[in-house]
């Protein structure tokens, strides 16, 4: 994957979410690299391949390059600064606090409480933790995740509080592997997670190095250990 062309691709996907919020198709990452839309497609396969961004069911758009996502999920997040029309998918609760550390911007967050229903809005940012009295709950265990990324984001959601997530799991995955979180503690996860992602010397972290932010977190045990 870490090749000038496959890095150059990779940063126009990023680029792209980052500045207009959605993704890049194939001919325009092939115009904006002087490539290819076949070299493209073999690119962002070879990406894909590498956990550095997500491919659509069919394989021929990118769907995530997380924290973003190029098609509705649970989570709008918008800039306050009023002047800053910018709009993104946030694909889960994790990612939404990542889209605010990669851009180091002040965001307000929405979505809904699955338990009740309540419209979540809040401001968060780098230096704005969110309420700890919000929850989020992740649906199965770290190794798992890329097993079904977009699944596995799609249920890492955010809570009213910790008893709502119980109380939902108990009533719709009473038997799950799940574990629930501080809203505070994933915030503070997403910083370093994410928080370079946009910078132009990326490299992805290694496995070791995200473990250790895991543990750093207090993300610890058995449910937390990466592939």
């Amino acid at each position: 994957m870490n090749t000038p062309e496959t890095s150059r691709v990779r940063d126009v996907v990023y680029e792209t979410f980052a500045l207009e919020g959605r993704a890049p198709s194939v001919a325009e990452l092939a115009r904006r690299t002087e490539s290819t839309t076949t070299a493209v497609q073999r690119m962002l396969h070879e990406l894909a391949d590498a956990h550095a961004l997500v491919l659509n069911l069919d394989g021929d758009a990118v769907r995530m390059a997380h924290p973003f996502s190029a098609a509705p999920m649970a989570f709008v997040v918008t800039p306050l600064d009023g002047r800053d029309d910018r709009r993104w998918w946030g694909g889960c609760a994790w990612d939404s606090f990542g889209i605010s550390a990669a851009l180091d911007l002040e965001v307000r967050i929405d979505t809904t409480c699955p338990r009740c229903g309540a419209h979540l809005a809040f401001h968060t940012g780098p230096d704005t933790p969110p309420s700890a009295e919000l929850a989020v709950r992740f649906p199965r265990p770290a190794r798992q995740w890329w097993d079904d990324v977009v699944g596995t984001c799609t249920m890492i959601r955010l809570f009213c509080n910790r008893s709502h997530a119980e109380h939902w799991t108990r009533d719709n995955a009473p038997s799950s592997d799940h574990y629930i979180a501080d809203a505070s503690t994933v915030w503070r996860l997403a910083l370093p997670w994410y928080g370079d992602r946009l910078q132009p010397a990326y490299e992805p972290h290694s496995r070791e190095h995200n473990q250790q932010l895991l543990d750093d977190c207090g993300l610890t045990g058995a449910f937390w250990q990466l592939p």
